[in-house]
């Protein structure tokens, strides 16, 4: 309610923290700020100018560190980004593509596109982006953003003090809006955990179970193990485990008939993933069995698999998504 007053006072400051902490992915109100900031320069309190060319510089430091981050540990920034997503894999793949189909000029308005604003940075440092190419393209996208919205909050600075005003006499409503929301967001994880627990029959077995039961198989009983990690997409080097076959559980109706053929009466499948809980492997494997195929789930996937010995193997250049790098 006071966020106006707090501008007023502490405007550059203010302005500063926000934008740059945002672009480094936290969850903070850009827009809003810059309205508030537009708005206190048109009564004088701030420098229209300074304004902008501070919340510029803020953000433009800010999507440089995430550049760099992007640039130095590939996808395992983006996917911290998302984890607090309500779907971590459809924040980065969806937000990747989106990237990869309109190329480096889709920085210039990344900031406008929800989802696509916290991971176009790093998006374009793992795809090795010249650094001078990112930061004018970058700039610009910046710029016009932090333009728009500084401007819309000066042009509509009356209006703008209204809607704070009226908001700070229906506090009390607004905080109950709040409690409602914060009620119906716990509703939605209830209802997750309910969904999650009708896979607890999936059978699960631990790695080094599974690694003994390999030592010990026989020619007449086929062991097959699955890599079913929903994404397309591998970071150059990426492992699997050693003779495991991919199946895409977003292809899953059209894979099934490929894996019809290690279907057969004396078969063992095991599926793993790289989610946590073994998510996808327990969608897929509850897929399979309405197939009559009978699976079991790696507990704790691919890392319980390396953490306890067990082989791995490059994943096949044909099993790659190559995805544009922007040397």
């Amino acid at each position: 309610m006071d966020l106006l007053a707090v501008v007023e006072h502490h405007g550059y400051a203010v302005t500063a923290v926000v934008l740059f902490l945002a672009c480094c992915g936290l969850p903070l109100p850009l827009s809003v700020v810059l309205l508030v900031a537009g708005a206190a320069a048109h009564a004088g309190v701030l420098n229209l100018g300074l304004v902008i060319a501070i919340a510029c510089t803020a953000a433009l430091c800010g999507d440089t560190l995430m550049y760099l981050g992007g640039r130095y540990t590939g996808w395992w920034l983006l996917a911290g980004l998302c984890r607090l997503s309500m779907n971590a894999e459809t924040c980065i793949f969806g937000a990747a593509n989106l990237f990869y189909e309109r190329g480096p000029k889709t920085l210039v308005v990344a900031k406008f596109i929800p989802g696509l604003s916290t991971v176009a940075a790093p998006l374009a440092g793992s795809l090795n982006m010249r650094l001078m190419r990112f930061l004018r393209l970058d700039a610009a996208g910046v710029l016009l953003y932090v333009s728009t919205w500084t401007l819309a909050g000066y042009v509509c600075s009356r209006f703008l003090r209204e809607v704070i005003g009226w908001v700070a006499r229906v506090g009390h409503a607004t905080t109950a809006l709040v409690l409602l929301l914060a009620v119906f967001y716990a509703i939605w994880l209830t209802a997750n955990w309910v969904r999650d627990t009708r896979f607890s029959a999936v059978e699960r077995v631990r790695a080094p179970e599974l690694l003994d039961r390999m030592h010990n198989a026989t020619p007449e009983k086929l062991l097959v193990i699955a890599d079913v990690r929903s994404h397309g997409y591998y970071d150059p080097g990426m492992q699997r485990i050693k003779n495991s076959i991919r199946v895409e559980p977003s292809r899953l109706k059209e894979e099934l008939a490929a894996l019809r053929e290690f279907m057969q009466p004396e078969c063992e499948i095991y599926l793993y993933c790289s989610c946590s809980h073994e998510a996808t492997s327990v969608r897929v494997a509850r897929m399979l069995e309405r197939e009559d195929c009978s699976t079991k789930v790696i507990q704790g996937g691919l890392k319980a698999w390396i953490k306890a010995g067990g082989p791995t193997e490059a994943v096949p250049e044909k099993d790659m998504e190559h995805l544009p790098r922007f040397d």
